[in-house]
């Protein structure tokens, strides 16, 4: 690569979305001297108020969505259910990094499930369905216990119905409310696993991770790092997260979420190709975040080190916590090993991602009981 194709600081970055991941990214894009142009139907958002420009259209506006991209150097997205339409319209006038076409394959499931199947990648079984019939023929042939997901549209557990037996089929048909979705296998998982991979433009791979998740009501609760794993399956994760960048021809970041099977296997749930809440402790405990990643690599910059510099582990702050009344931050700010990071988001509502702490300690399982003790002090509480 010469240096005529590297997006020099000093260029603008155009981002589509405008959540908290959006935010991050250019915290850590201004850092290096970019200006960030963000677009999305809102205003005031976590994005547009540290980003030098915020443009409030639709996204299937597509004159403003030109009028946004002859803005700016390059493209990129904080979240995937950004129309198709409105990156080929960026493609016409900028590079969009990591590809539209990788876009359009991972915010559907149907499409994600299928493209990693056929290039011989692991993911969990799943049949498509378009009605009701579809529906209940694939639970004769699947069988049940299964989960009902919508093919687009769906995150965080929204857009999916677990399927106990089939008299509840007709049930979960309904409440999904879609003409386009998978039944996948129901996993008896021993636990949940993701591994962020960033890939430059020259296609070299740096990888964070694994990281243990664990949930509460399908939103991400607690991320650890390093995960408490054998060493072979830390490996295959790896390895199966480089796969997907390189045979996707990613440009940028990309989060792989696995099931890890009470056999010992890893399946791909799904895909996200843009920083994910598992990897904001890499802004803390890593050498180069997540978030600078994906300004390297999408302006064509070399990447930065991936080394972890001592074991984390990070909490989700949900708008629950605010349902009592305002609270008290010098209680998390009493903590010294802990971070607090808030994303501007001016109204709390419950499972509403508000922002997130991260504990450093020396080993994992105590970050762990240190950021857990720290949120718990939020509320008044206290943990052993």
């Amino acid at each position: 690569m010469t240096a005529s194709c590297v997006i020099q600081p000093g260029s603008t970055l155009g981002v589509l979305g405008s959540g908290q991941l959006g935010r991050m990214f250019a915290i850590a894009a201004r850092r290096l001297g970019y200006r960030v142009h963000v677009l999305s139907p809102d205003d005031d958002t976590p994005t547009g108020q540290v980003a030098d420009l915020e443009i409030q259209a639709d996204y299937l506006d597509l004159d403003r969505v030109a009028e946004f991209a002859r803005s700016v150097d390059v493209v990129t997205f904080e979240f995937e259910n950004v129309p198709s339409a409105t990156t080929q319209t960026c493609e016409r006038f900028v590079p969009v990094r990591p590809a539209g076409r990788v876009l359009h394959i991972s915010q559907n499931r149907e499409r994600e499930k299928t493209y990693l199947r056929d290039v011989g990648l692991p993911v969990t079984p799943f049949i498509p369905v378009g009605s009701l019939a579809e529906l209940e023929r694939a639970i004769d042939v699947g069988g049940v216990t299964a989960v009902l997901k919508t093919a687009a549209w769906g995150y965080d557990g929204k857009g999916q119905v677990l399927i106990r037996n089939r008299l509840e089929a007709a049930a979960a048909w309904t409440a999904l409310n879609t003409d386009h979705a998978v039944l996948e296998q129901f996993i008896d998982f021993e636990c949940e696993l993701s591994v962020i991979a960033a890939r430059g433009m020259d296609g070299s791979v740096l990888t964070y991770g694994p990281m243990l998740n664990t949930h509460s009501h399908h939103i991400l609760d607690v991320t650890l790092c390093p995960a408490p794993l054998s060493a072979n399956v830390e490996r295959e994760a790896l390895e199966i997260a480089r796969a997907v960048v390189e045979r996707l021809d990613v440009v940028g970041v990309l989060c792989v979420e696995f099931f890890l099977t009470k056999a010992g296997k890893l399946l791909i749930n799904e895909t996200a190709p843009r920083p994910h809440n598992s990897g904001h402790l890499t802004m803390d405990a890593h050498i180069t975040c997540q978030f600078e990643q994906q300004v390297r690599s999408v302006c064509g910059l070399p990447l930065g080190s991936n080394r972890q510099k001592c074991p984390a582990a990070m909490a989700n702050l949900l708008g629950d916590l605010w349902e009592p009344g305002p609270l008290d931050w010098s209680r998390v700010c009493a903590f010294p090993e802990v971070k607090l990071h808030l994303y501007g988001k001016q109204a709390a509502r419950p499972g509403r991602k508000m922002g997130h702490l991260t504990a450093l300690a020396d080993r994992v399982a105590d970050a762990e009981r240190l950021v857990r003790a720290a949120r718990a002090a939020l509320c008044g509480e206290t943990q052993g």
